[in-house]
């Protein structure tokens, strides 16, 4: 079969010489009808196609990057949003990704032409890449079915975490390599997601102008407050904007440190990016998932720990501290308390000492009953 008999090739479905004032959504919207056009030769029923298209909008929104920028760890970030956050069922979850997967494998299909349009149009190395593995398929997920959400660190998993991370800048520095730079830079991103609750794509696309004060704490100065800007969005929405409260003095202090004194020598002042590379770019949520995992693996920890877990972290230990729920609940950008109760798994000692302050104060309301004699 020739190259112009295939139903859904991008050059059926670009117009060539033509100018668009939004090239992405151009090449997107191209890739949608070819990709409706391949189904429909394949004799697909439109309730088929018109659900699957909805999917990949969806995705889209959510991921807030177009498919010739999507990775493996934004289908880990969905996956755990549909389970952890969304309660959707294993079956349902699957069959989104069986979909969202035929979407992937057909733009990056070489029969089609699409990985070399996006090259075309958006230079070398932007093009889409498959997005699906064994190791972030639900069918291979340990836990999705019974547990799905990441489990949070415990205290303990969590020091010896960023005692490992601090280890690698001294090790990197001792040595005299140039990863001390990147290395201070990673070990100061993990100490970020989990002393302000963030997730992975909220990170990555931090800029230094996101940091403020907050005349509530004058004590961490120019980091008393986080502007995410680009927070999950809701189903074909935009990305949703809060600001996170500095609530941990050791985090601000770390941040201020690699700000001050490590950043700059990255010699790319004039970059907005918080998380800068070697090369002068923005980090992206494949290479934290990458690091992480590296780091996890070192340490002989759980497989079930993901990046995600640091942010259930932050909000288990600050119920275990204390802080109000609904001062937790506005801090992550969950709009629904029930999302911020799945994030929470406090530990034994936390539970015996809530038992022994519920008991105390039933005893004490005994004590000051009046007792016929």
């Amino acid at each position: 079969m020739g190259r112009g008999d295939l139903a859904g090739s991008a050059h059926l479905e670009l117009i060539s010489g033509v100018a668009h004032l939004r090239p992405e959504d151009a090449m997107f919207e191209a890739m949608l009808r070819g990709w409706r056009a391949q189904q429909s030769a394949r004799g697909l029923r439109f309730e088929t196609i018109e659900g699957r298209e909805q999917l990949v909008r969806r995705f889209l929104a959510e991921t807030n990057e177009y498919p010739w920028g999507w990775g493996p760890a934004h289908v880990e970030e969905w996956i755990l949003a549909m389970s952890g956050e969304r309660h959707l069922a294993a079956s349902t979850i699957r069959s989104y990704q069986v979909d969202l997967r035929l979407f992937s494998e057909y733009i990056t299909d070489g029969r089609y032409g699409w990985v070399a349009a996006c090259e075309e149009v958006f230079g070398s190395g932007r093009h889409p890449v498959a997005i699906f593995h064994e190791w972030n398929s639900i069918t291979h997920l340990d836990g999705y079915e019974g547990s799905p959400e990441a489990r949070p660190f415990s205290r303990e998993e969590l020091q010896a975490f960023f005692d490992h991370a601090d280890d690698q800048v001294d090790r990197a520095a001792s040595s005299g390599h140039k990863g001390a730079l990147t290395a201070y830079r990673d070990a100061t991103l993990f100490k970020v997601i989990y002393g302000w609750g963030l997730r992975r794509t909220e990170t990555s696309r931090l800029d230094l102008l996101d940091w403020g004060r907050n005349p509530a704490a004058p004590e961490f100065g120019r980091f008393g407050s986080l502007a995410v800007r680009y927070g999950k969005a809701k189903p074909g929405g935009q990305p949703r904007r809060r600001s996170v409260a500095s609530v941990m003095a050791w985090a601000v202090e770390a941040v201020a440190d690699y700000v001050d004194n490590v950043r700059p020598r990255f010699g790319v002042e004039d970059h907005p990016a918080m998380w800068v590379t070697e090369r002068g770019g923005r980090i992206q949520p494949a290479e934290i998932n990458a690091r992480f995992v590296a780091y996890r693996e070192a340490l002989g920890l759980p497989g079930e720990l993901v990046p995600h877990s640091l942010r259930h972290s932050y909000v288990t230990h600050l119920t275990e501290d204390g802080a109000d729920r609904r001062f937790i609940q506005v801090q992550v950008g969950h709009e629904c308390d029930s999302s911020t109760a799945i994030y929470t798994h406090v530990s034994d000692d936390f539970m015996n000492r809530a038992l022994r302050k519920a008991l105390s104060r039933a005893l004490d309301d005994d004590d000051e009953e009046v007792r016929p004699d």
